[in-house]
């Protein structure tokens, strides 16, 4: 089963991506912040990161970064996710933008894109 770690401190929004891939068949993993996020991707290596930008304690391009940055996670893709109107500069070649509001369509077909089926 692939693991995703899904990444956001609003609840509502936390909770539905969860509860969607879930119902696709993935394992699915949460934190409200980039520390707690990267605390779990460093336990059990995530084949996908879901995150939103704007958190904290770490937002998500330092999550990212963090990510990069690593050996073991270096190569895990991420959607990242934020209301902004421009993506921010991230150094991390696996790394997709998408802007909120994001439908469960377009998560899941990029999901698909990114990892395939559950």
């Amino acid at each position: 089963m692939k693991k995703i770690l899904v990444v956001d401190d609003e609840f509502d929004i936390l909770t539905t991506w969860r509860l969607v891939l879930e119902m696709e068949g993935y394992e699915v993993i949460t934190a409200f912040n980039g520390r707690v996020a990267l605390e779990a991707a460093n336990l059990s290596a995530p084949d996908l990161v879901i995150t939103d930008w704007m958190m904290p304690h770490k937002d998500g391009v330092e999550l990212i970064r963090d990510l990069a940055a690593s050996e073991t996670l270096s190569k895990v893709p991420v959607i990242l996710m934020s209301a902004a109107a421009h993506a921010p500069a991230v150094d991390h070649p696996h790394t997709q933008f998408r802007r909120k509001p994001f439908s469960i369509d377009e998560l899941l077909a990029l999901v698909n894109h990114l990892i395939g089926p559950a």
